[in-house]
């Protein structure tokens, strides 16, 4: 998030002290996400639908808070983002995890599931990036969102999901434009096929279709994909402490496909 390379950095990945928003903070990519910069150092306001949920999850990192919202709700996101700056009293960092799509066959899929798949992960990024830019400008902030390599690699029964991924990648883009001049770094991570909740749903259905067990359905599944292994929410994490962190001080832009190898393409 900084923008001068020789200033001295604050212990802790120069994550430290700092303060963060991450969307769909109750579970799976979000709430590791939300683990990890706490660990950092960074004061984190988890966002989610579930208030128990994130409350829990918020209970065990000091310093951190939690904020129920939907963030299909048009006014859900600047309230959020509000949130977050009465709480902490400023925001260096956006992360936008939230947003789950419905896979399917594409002429069963009705216009309810795609106005639903883009409410919640594109409609909502955009609200939470327009509310936050202000605060992440004053900050010398940044922002990552999650999209994902479906975004990239088409699939016919991943038609909502492929299309909100590949419009993130355009807006991660078009943002970052503008964050030459505002001072506001913006990058995506494109998570592969990572052991979450709807990972497990298709593990289970290959199990059951095939009559495997589950580490062969799951092998099956992986070797469908073209990777060695499934990967973990915690890599993705990673993935985000480093481009919200002084080391990633000239990333702008970027978009980052942490997926095992499954997007070949150049």
């Amino acid at each position: 998030m900084d923008t001068n390379p020789g200033e001295d950095r604050p212990v802790g990945g120069g994550l430290a002290g700092r303060t963060a928003l991450v969307s769909g903070a109750s579970r799976g990519i979000g709430l590791a996400i939300a683990r990890r910069l706490a660990a950092e150092g960074m004061r984190v306001l988890l966002v989610a639908r579930s208030a128990e949920a994130i409350g829990a999850a918020a209970a065990a990192m000091p310093g951190c808070a939690a904020h129920a919202a939907d963030l299909r709700e048009p006014k859900a996101a600047a309230d959020a983002v509000a949130a977050a700056v009465a709480r902490f009293g400023r925001l260096d960092l956006l992360v936008h995890s939230a947003g789950a799509t419905q896979r399917g066959d594409f002429l069963a899929l009705d216009d309810a599931a795609w106005e639903d798949g883009y409410a919640l992960k594109l409609f909502g990024g955009v609200r939470l990036c327009r509310a936050a830019w202000p605060h992440l400008a004053a900050a010398g902030g940044g922002i990552v969102l999650i999209a994902g390599v479906g975004g990239r690699v088409a699939s016919a029964d991943f038609t909502i999901g492929g299309s909100v991924n590949a419009a993130l990648m355009n807006l991660t883009k078009a943002l970052a434009d503008r964050g030459v001049t505002d001072g506001v770094r913006v990058n995506c991570v494109n998570p592969g096929s990572i052991r979450t909740g709807r990972l497990t749903g298709r593990i289970a259905a290959v199990r059951a279709a095939r009559g495997l067990d589950e580490a062969a359905a799951a092998r099956a599944l992986a070797a469908e994909t073209g990777v060695a292994r499934f990967g973990e929410p915690e890599e993705i994490a990673a993935a985000v402490a480093f481009l919200a962190g002084p080391q990633a001080s000239y990333v702008q832009g970027a978009i980052l496909d942490v997926d095992g190898g499954w997007v070949r393409a150049v």
